[in-house]
């Protein structure tokens, strides 16, 4: 039989394999129109407008495409910090400076080539956009299993905005959860715009 946090790492592992087994199966088209439907959702949010600092992240193979949308943030004059995925799966972050200023990194990554700024870096951010396979109705957030992005959401402090960007749908009743879990403030959809939570 299994123990608690072998059943809630099951119930994980079996949710992310759905969850990518969906982003999967969209075009090209509709992760292009899910992109600018996402970056308008983002930047037109009252917090995004008025953050001198917004820790973000440059996405990757399958997740809802941020690429337009750090550009977007850093061209009206916001500075962004990226993250680096260090060897022991903690983040350290750098800045962007535009699209040039990245280089491939561990694991399929891009990164800013900029120097680091440490761990605590995150801690001084006014918004932070998160990656999310799903987030359910208390905030729970299921990410890719490595931990990294629970260790920096445990830095920020709890008046700083934390949004998910998880794909439309991706907003279940509830996410397998254990004791380190961290948990967002807000999500945002490409075609359910801004969410708070928790939900009712």
């Amino acid at each position: 039989m299994e123990s608690g946090p072998d059943r809630i790492a099951a119930a994980k592992t079996a949710l992310r394999r759905h969850l990518l087994a969906a982003r999967a199966g969209l075009s090209a088209q509709q992760r292009a129109v899910a992109a600018r439907a996402l970056r308008d959702t983002v930047l037109d949010l009252p917090q995004a407008q008025m953050a001198g600092t917004v820790a973000a992240y440059y996405s990757l193979a399958a997740e809802p495409d941020t690429h337009g949308l750090v550009y977007a943030i850093w061209k009206r004059g916001s500075y962004v910090l990226l993250p680096l995925l260090r060897p022991d799966s903690d983040l350290d972050w750098a800045s962007y400076e535009g699209p040039d200023s990245l280089r491939p990194g561990p694991r399929g990554l891009v990164e800013p080539a900029e120097r680091p700024r440490g761990l605590d870096a995150v801690t001084r951010a006014d918004l932070v956009l998160v990656p999310a396979l799903a987030v359910d109705r208390r905030g729970v957030r299921l990410g890719r299993g490595g931990g990294s992005y629970d260790r920096a959401l445990a830095r920020v402090g709890p008046d700083v905005p934390t949004v998910a960007l998880p794909d439309a749908g991706e907003l279940p009743d509830e996410v397998p959860a254990g004791p380190h879990d961290q948990r967002v403030r807000l999500v945002a959809q490409p075609s359910g715009g801004i969410t708070e939570l928790p939900l009712p």
